[in-house]
């Protein structure tokens, strides 16, 4: 009987260790990825740029910073482009994990896990929704590979992104009266502790997430599919920059849950799904709209001052910055996707056409 006990014990203790891939694929997924790639040369073109960044990686040294820096920062700003290329590992770590995946190659792995551990020593969270939301690769890439890094590593890198969700969930940029509280700010935050919840299997981050997420969704979007966002900054730009990461934890939670926050209504009226059908007549050229011409946000007109040429006041909405939201969207529903072909003609491939390879292979929702 103890013999019994003590077996169950330890099978217990493993499959605490191994967590299913809810931020990246599953292993069945992964299955369905790699036949893409050897009989869809759509798929196999896509697959080889992430190849290539892999294999550039392969032969560099990682750059982590101490404290990302972009937010607030004006283009040019020394700081921020420090940021952007010490950043840049981040991708790398996502390319790395999945060649590693598909092909088996255990240097990639090797590398990758180099490139998370020098993270893991150097970084430090700032509780800055803003700036750690450039952490999304590497979180979805550590996804991918958790499960067969050394413990170690696993420890090191656990330890940094719960330092990282901990700043997130007791930022300053968070407290009732902010702002910060409520706007784009918070989409990013909950999408960073969504993620991490899932990837490391903490449950108190998870409980936590959800009931950020449904709150968020009724106070950041309004019932007539419009938002906070857009009402403060009078831009597409900012809505989409909400709907983002809502999107991002509504997958990570219906793939763990099967809970869809995606068509879930609030009690004011307002989903996910009604501010994504918002933008698309924008993103088709139905509708036209003239960005930040009534902002009420002082570093729009800073930007437009320092020759940012985007927040311009009145500078006309690009519909092709509005193909990532459908792209996201898809997942929850495949006529998103119908109209992302529709507007990307087939001699523009776009820049995140790996987010509809990722549609094609993920379970797709009931």
């Amino acid at each position: 009987m103890k013999k019994i006990f003590l077996t169950a014990f330890i099978a217990c203790c493993l499959t605490q260790g191994v967590r299913a891939q809810y931020a990246s694929l599953t292993p069945d997924e992964f299955g369905k990825l790699k036949n893409l790639i050897g009989t869809d040369a759509n798929v196999k073109a896509s697959f080889k740029m992430m190849q290539n960044r892999a294999d550039n990686a392969m032969s560099e040294q990682p750059n982590p910073i101490d404290r990302i820096t972009s937010e607030g920062k004006l283009a040019g700003d020394p700081a921020k482009e420090r940021t952007v290329k010490a950043c840049q590992d981040l991708d790398k770590i996502y390319a790395l994990a999945l060649v590693y995946r598909i092909t088996g190659g255990k240097t990639y792995l090797d590398k990758a896990s180099e490139y998370l551990l020098a993270w893991a020593k150097t970084n430090q969270s700032t509780g800055d929704p803003i700036d750690e939301t450039r952490l999304e690769p590497a979180i979805s890439g550590y996804d991918m590979i958790r499960n067969d890094i050394s413990s170690e590593v696993k420890k090191a890198v656990d330890d940094w992104m719960l330092s990282v969700a901990d700043g997130e969930l007791n930022s300053k940029y968070a407290v009732a009266g902010r702002g910060t509280a409520n706007n784009n700010w918070n989409s990013h935050r909950i999408k960073i502790i969504a993620m991490i919840a899932y990837v490391l299997g903490e449950n108190r981050y998870q409980k936590l997430a959800t009931t950020l997420l449904e709150k968020q969704i009724a106070v950041n979007l309004y019932a007539d599919g419009s938002g906070h966002d857009f009402a403060e900054r009078d831009a597409l730009h900012y809505h989409i920059y909400t709907l983002e990461p809502l999107i991002s934890a509504a997958e990570v939670i219906y793939r763990a849950t099967g809970k869809n926050y995606f068509n879930y209504e609030s009690s004011s009226g307002s989903s996910i799904r009604k501010s994504v059908d918002f933008l698309v007549p924008f993103v088709t050229g139905e509708k036209t709209h003239g960005e930040f011409a009534n902002s009420k946000t002082e570093f729009d007109r800073k930007r437009a001052a320092n020759g940012e040429k985007e927040y311009v006041a009145g500078s006309a909405f690009k519909p092709l910055s509005g193909i990532h939201v459908l792209e996201e969207a898809g997942y929850f529903d495949l006529k998103y996707l119908d109209v992302v072909k529709r507007v990307v003609s087939a001699d523009n491939a776009h820049l995140n056409d790996w987010e509809i390879v990722l549609d094609r292979v993920r379970k797709p929702v009931n």
